[in-house]
């Protein structure tokens, strides 16, 4: 039976809504027809509540030992992992994508709960040596205080796992603002966190707006630190406001991540890995892949093989087992995206396959957009240089390696990067030039690990690393602690 419950926020262990009682709409992207629920419509009101209360239950909270909170977090991975079936089907109820990817983001939730439930043990600080032979001198960490965490649609599990866990292990208190786009999955993850024993206070859930709740949050004055992933003018404004407060902040903002395929890669491997990093999850991650940069000697054959390989996709509904790629999010998105389409054969590129609505029964009622694939694309288009976040591969052909690596560093993003080789020194030569925070060889440029740093350079980030021990950088601020005898 729906809880009718998870339709409202969560402000200091009460399901409760909007001071205004007003309210949002959130439909099935493969079915406009469904409508999931109405979400309450936040604004500075229940955002000040919220604030407010998480203030007031940070000192038992942060008074509590790592190991106790780290209890906690193991037990909401238990749960999560318990109800793994329930959350996966509503994520892709909600989101879109393939039911077996939403299995394999909700197992990844379980597994950053138990990380960082596992980092509550581990040391937060060394001793360093003094001068004075009788003292005692050392670091510890101390959380920052109340975090704002804001988070979008696209991995509306895994992102405020890898958030709040960490936030929640070192101390600190969350207000949490996930996109109004996946409410229920995110009043889901609260539910089962507050279930695991989470405090009334410690995490709080406000649904609502972006531009009203979201921005509300990052002007209060209770709030110590923001962490924040989504567009580049949304975190860019993050930036600005936080500075103007001396409050500490953390962007992931997106990438236009290259695939370099030199002459000696194994095609059969670059195609399938290609294909899946920019069809997977109907492009809509910020580790896309959105461009093939491939040796001129091997383009022709790779091109064949891409364009074979993504006709025979199957597009529809992530609960058909059959499905590879789901809906985009929104009729927004999908307008989008078929706005690059329509830019990129303006610009001269070959569209040489998808591109377009597609047409059946099965997809009358969903924002579907066929897989899409341009080739002869060159590196100073827009298809080539924006973020479309969508199912678009644009094929670049290039004579050599500098030329690929000049065009895969041509961007003004630097999040994820792949090269495809068996040349060892290649490899190595790429990964230290490449401009990007995430680099593979011979793997897909998207996905990341729980337990490594994750983030770009240039405009993807804001230098800050997230997920693995970088967590406890944002996170937390050191303190250095001098000890001396009393006495002569």
């Amino acid at each position: 039976m729906e809880r009718e419950y998870l339709k409202e926020n969560f402000i200091g262990g009460t399901w409760k809504p909007s001071h205004s009682r007003s309210r949002f709409q959130n439909v099935n992207p493969a079915d406009t027809g469904d409508l999931i629920g109405e979400f309450p419509s936040s604004d500075r009101e229940d955002v000040d509540e919220a604030v407010n209360t998480a203030r007031q239950a940070f000192p038992a909270w942060r008074s509590l030992s790592s190991i106790e909170r780290a209890a906690i977090l193991s037990r909401a991975a238990n749960l999560l992992e318990s109800r793994l079936e329930e959350v996966a089907r509503a994520l892709t109820r909600e989101e879109g994508k393939a039911l077996a990817e939403s299995r394999a983001e909700v197992a990844r939730g379980v597994l950053i709960l138990r990380y960082y439930a596992g980092a509550g043990l581990l040391d937060i600080g060394e001793v360093i040596p003094s001068a004075n032979a009788r003292s005692l001198m050392y670091t510890t960490r101390v959380p920052l205080g109340v975090v704002a965490v804001i988070t979008p649609w696209n991995f509306p599990v895994a992102i405020p796992c890898w958030k709040i866990a960490p936030a929640l292990i070192y101390g600190n208190t969350v207000v949490f603002k996930p996109s109004e786009l996946s409410p229920l999955t995110a009043a889901l993850i609260v539910e089962l966190l507050a279930q695991a024993g989470v405090p009334a206070g410690v995490l709080n859930l406000v649904q609502g707006l972006g531009s009203v709740a979201g921005q509300a949050l990052v002007e209060h004055g209770g709030i110590n630190a923001i962490t924040f992933t989504g567009s580049v003018s949304t975190g860019k404004m993050i930036a600005r406001l936080a500075l103007d407060r001396n409050v500490k902040y953390q962007l992931e903002m997106g990438g236009k991540n290259p695939a370099i395929v030199l002459d000696d890669a194994d095609l059969a491997q670059a195609t399938e890995l290609i294909v899946s990093g920019a069809m997977r999850g109907a492009g809509e991650r910020c580790t896309s892949t959105s461009r093939a940069i491939v040796m001129e000697s091997v383009y022709d054959e790779l091109r064949e093989r891409i364009l074979d390989r993504c006709a025979r996709l199957v597009i529809g509904p992530g609960t058909d087992p059959s499905t590879d790629i789901g809906p985009l999010i929104s009729e927004a998105q999908r307008e989008k995206v078929l706005g690059y389409v329509e830019l990129g054969k303006k610009e001269g590129a070959k569209l040489a396959l998808g591109g377009r609505i597609p047409q059946g029964e099965r997809y009358r009622h969903g924002y579907y957009v066929e897989p899409t694939v341009f080739v002869d694309v060159r590196p100073e288009m827009q298809i080539a240089q924006e973020e479309i976040f969508g199912p678009v591969l644009s094929l670049i052909s290039v004579q050599t390696f500098e030329e690929a690596l000049a065009v895969a560093n041509s961007v003004r993003y630097g999040l994820s990067a792949a090269l495809f080789t068996k040349d060892l020194n290649a490899a190595l030569e790429f990964a230290e030039r490449v401009e990007a925070g995430l680099v593979r060889v011979n793997g897909e440029t998207a996905g990341v690990e729980p337990q490594a740093p994750f983030g770009g350079m240039k405009e993807s980030s804001s230098y800050s690393r997230e997920q693995g021990q970088a967590a406890k950088e944002f996170f937390t601020q050191l303190k250095t602690i001098h000890l001396s005898r009393a006495g002569m």
